[in-house]
């Protein structure tokens, strides 16, 4: 069982070649990134069970969705 949350836009998408290197360290397409926000994200969710996925259609919009599993405290 996991928590999803889900961040959505209506912009222009992302290309498939740039959509394959999002999760990339230090790959940016904005002139002064450092192409660590999203590496990041993705490393903590990892780090604690979780997944991090995009989902994007040119001229439509991108969703991201991070699943983070429920963990229930043992008394």
């Amino acid at each position: 069982e996991f928590y999803r949350a889900r961040f959505q836009d209506t912009g222009a998408g992302i290309p498939d070649e740039v959509r394959e290197r999002v999760f990339e360290p230090f790959f940016t397409t904005k002139p002064g990134g450092t192409g660590l926000g999203l590496p990041t994200v993705y490393r903590i969710v990892a780090e604690h069970g979780g997944t991090v996925t995009v989902d994007t259609e040119m001229g439509v919009g991108t969703t991201f969705a991070v699943d983070l599993p429920r963990y229930h405290q043992v008394a």
